[in-house]
């Protein structure tokens, strides 16, 4: 059991922060008592449809385009089971930890709210294996994003019905049965309404945009640290980035990309060095002197993707649904159009950021346009090539990233025998917004591994206090300026550094962001 705090499940919609906290840290959940309640009441609703003569959709029916075909009482459970079995059809590679555990946990928050018929046993057996880090084998492949996740969702059923296969605490495969045992806990049979319940829902596109969202938070304030140091190592200005001249145009991402640019650069006396009549250029280039205007479109996007995930949280998706006066209700709000669209949204967004990173790289490595630094910052000109082919690997990423950009959304491949004849492609989007943060992280390394090697090479100009300090930092995992020596470890080691959060929290050490 993880010494983190408990996240209660059930009281209220779950914030961001208890996603990633259970998801990705291993926090344990506990069930509101109140929401057992609920769950219990709901149940009796799903008892008595049970037993009436006329067929009820997901209680008494088949499912999909066999939703009009009567199910009799003795074939039920069979009819459950199926449902799981055949639904858990998931192929390819295995998806991460963190992503299975975000859609458990999610599902489990609709579960628990009362609103699908299941019993609280379900819940309880949900909220076991999330503790106990069994992890169900979820493949990444398998979901249209409508009727919700149904393949991922169904792999994570079948582990709880003690079939298939898992991944225990330490990370080991094993059969779900003997994982379970293992646990002390007990295989789940599931009866009228549950099946469908456990897998309509949008869970596994939202834990991943809500994942995003957290990691693509600390990249834009490495973004901003990552330009500050191009701007100074390139001996730009930072007169563009003035509180005057964000005001004449009120994009509150720009605002906020622009001061924390200005933070950055404070009391650099490398910027100071050539302010004033002296300095004969008119204007940086537009990778230095619009990066507010880049990273502020991106964090403006987060904003909109933040409130719809905040939405979504607060759902509840089944379908059916048992409403709050006890109706049995076919809906379409599994269809994960609004996820998905903010996904792909976030993917522009992430591509645009890299790519004006990687001019800025670019800038850095040309005597033409760097301002007196040597070719490609390398020791010995023409014996070595310096950060040469890493500004490569930074391109070829970016050329990635743009490809990722091109919306999943717009897409829509028919299914179940046109019963649904249009699905939004949610965890496509997300499963490609996951490779884009990856590749924005390591361009925004390069970056900074680039700046960082242009800062020293300035000497005996000093950076400032905030770029410094990340230099620094940099230092700890990537030699100085040299002769050519492997450079795909060094670039890994800034790499790690920047995706675990490291240089932002280092740059705010120094200033107020």
């Amino acid at each position: 059991m993880s010494d983190l705090p408990s996240v209660l499940v059930g009281h209220q919609p779950l914030a961001p922060a208890d996603v990633v906290a259970v998801a990705r840290d291993g926090a344990p959940v506990v069930i509101a008592a109140e929401a057992l309640d609920r769950v219990a009441h709901t149940r009796n609703v799903i008892d008595g449809l049970a037993a009436d003569p006329h067929p009820h959709y997901g209680v008494s029916t088949g499912f999909g385009a066999l939703a009009t075909t009567f199910i009799a009482p003795d074939r039920r459970l069979q009819l459950q089971a199926s449902l799981i079995r055949s639904h858990a059809a998931g192929t390819g590679a295995e998806v991460e930890r963190e992503v299975i555990r975000g859609l458990q946990l999610l599902r489990l928050q609709t579960l628990a709210s009362g609103r699908t018929g299941v019993r609280p046993i379900v819940v309880e057996t949900y909220a076991a294996m999330l503790n106990a880090g069994v992890t169900p084998v979820v493949r990444e492949y398998g979901s249209l994003g409508c009727s919700g996740d149904l393949a991922p969702l169904a792999h994570i059923a079948l582990a709880a019905m003690g079939e298939g296969e898992v991944r225990d605490a330490a990370g080991a495969l094993r059969p779900a049965s003997e994982a379970l045992t293992a646990a002390g806990i007990e295989p789940v049979t599931l009866v009228e309404k549950e099946g469908l319940a456990l897998i309509n829902g949008t869970d596994g596109m939202l834990g991943m945009l809500v994942l995003a969202l957290h990691d693509l938070e600390a990249l834009l304030v490495t973004a901003d640290i990552a330009a500050a140091m191009s701007v100074e190592s390139q001996l730009g200005t930072d007169a563009v980035f003035a509180a005057d001249l964000m005001a004449l145009r009120p994009q509150e991402g720009q605002a906020t990309s622009a001061a924390n640019l200005r933070a950055f650069l404070s009391n650099s006396p490398m910027v100071a060095s050539h302010k004033g009549p002296d300095d004969g250029r008119v204007q940086d280039a537009y990778s230095l002197r619009c990066s507010p205007q880049v990273h502020g479109t991106a964090r403006d996007t987060m904003g909109y993707a933040a409130m719809i995930a905040g939405r979504e949280l607060a759902s509840v998706i089944d379908n059916p649904v048992i409403t709050v006066d006890g109706r049995i209700e076919s809906n379409g709000n599994f269809h994960g159009a609004p996820v998905a669209a903010v996904l792909d949204f976030l993917a522009i967004s992430v591509a645009d950021v890299a790519s004006v990173s990687e001019r800025r790289t670019d800038r850095a490595l040309d005597p033409a346009r760097s301002h007196g630094l040597p070719p490609f910052l390398a020791d010995e000109v023409g014996v070595d090539s310096g950060l040469m082919i890493a500004q490569y690997a930074a391109a070829g990423i970016v050329s990635e990233l743009k490809r990722l950009a091109v919306p999943a959304s717009v897409d829509s491949i028919p299914s179940s025998a046109m019963q649904e004849d249009h699905v939004s492609m949610g965890w496509a989007a997300a499963r490609k917004l996951r490779r884009a943060i990856d590749g924005l992280g390591r361009v925004l390394a390069i970056e900074i591994l680039t700046a960082a090697r242009a800062l020293d090479l300035r000497a005996p100009l000093e950076a400032g206090p905030a770029t410094g300090a990340v230099r620094d930092l940099v230092r700890t995992v990537a030699a100085g300026p040299g002769p050519d020596r492997f450079l795909s470890p060094e670039m890994e080691a800034v790499t790690e550094l920047v995706q675990s959060g490291a240089v932002a929290r280092t740059a705010k050490e120094y200033v107020n962001v």
